[in-house]
């Protein structure tokens, strides 16, 4: 249980402590002052059904959900792709920062959680703005990149999904983002656990995909194609701007 100083429970335990602050009671004050009473109601209720889920830390956390909104809105983003949907947490922050035509290609492998947010987003207005493919990315990535009307078409592409093909997802997006468009990496940081000793006590499917990330993060640091920001937002968001 995610506790403040005074052993009483913080309120955004209810989604999964994502946050990598040191201070929980610095983190509700942010959810708190800045992000909760600028949450659309539509996100709210999205938020507030996801947290019943049985893998509710999947989610998008709220504050990265504002920070994708305003960035979305900032570089004027109208053409993205998002890798990964679960409920649409993330999807709805997106849709709703987008222009009336602007448009959001989905991949997820299970439609039915997309299902659970679904409703929220249509009562919101923005599901005409999302197409939603259900299955794995990659072959439907490896068909767009064939396609050379394709290369460049995408202001944003936000991936949220198999950390082991992080690489394999940045290989082909890489041609698909536009020059000066932007690629986010969710959970680059991974839990804190990159810093953590080799005998550290770590969850089986933290330690799994610790490696994948650490691979990835060695990856972008050198990548000559992209510029790029690590930021400690929720469990930590890489921001790749392609220059070339």
């Amino acid at each position: 249980m995610v506790t403040t100083g005074d052993s009483q429970p913080t309120k955004h335990q209810e989604v999964g402590h994502k946050s990598l602050l040191q201070s929980d009671a610095l983190y509700q004050y942010i959810l708190e002052t800045s992000v909760y009473p600028r949450e659309p109601q539509a996100m709210k209720e999205l938020r507030e059904v996801t947290a019943k889920h049985p893998w509710n830390l999947m989610t998008t956390s709220a504050d990265e959900g504002q920070f994708l909104n305003l960035l979305l809105k900032l570089i004027n983003a109208k053409n993205t792709m998002e890798i990964g949907v679960y409920t649409g947490y993330s999807l709805l922050s997106t849709a709703l920062a987008l222009p009336e035509d602007g448009k959001i290609l989905a991949l997820d492998i299970n439609r039915e959680n997309y299902e659970i947010g679904l409703p929220i987003i249509e009562k919101a207005g923005v599901a005409h703005k999302i197409d939603f493919r259900e299955g794995p990315a990659l072959p439907l990535l490896d068909q767009m990149v064939k396609d050379v009307k394709l290369h460049g078409s995408f202001d944003f592409i936000f991936v949220d999904a198999d950390k082991d093909n992080y690489l394999n997802y940045h290989k082909r997006l890489i041609d698909l983002v536009k020059i000066g468009g932007v690629i986010g990496y969710d959970n680059t940081l991974w839990n804190g656990s990159l810093v953590a000793p080799p005998d550290a006590p770590l969850r089986k499917y933290v330690r799994y995909y610790r490696d994948f990330v650490l691979e990835l993060n060695k990856a972008l640091a050198v990548d000559p194609r992209v510029e790029i920001c690590q930021l400690p937002v929720g469990d930590g968001i890489t921001l790749c701007r392609r220059i070339s």
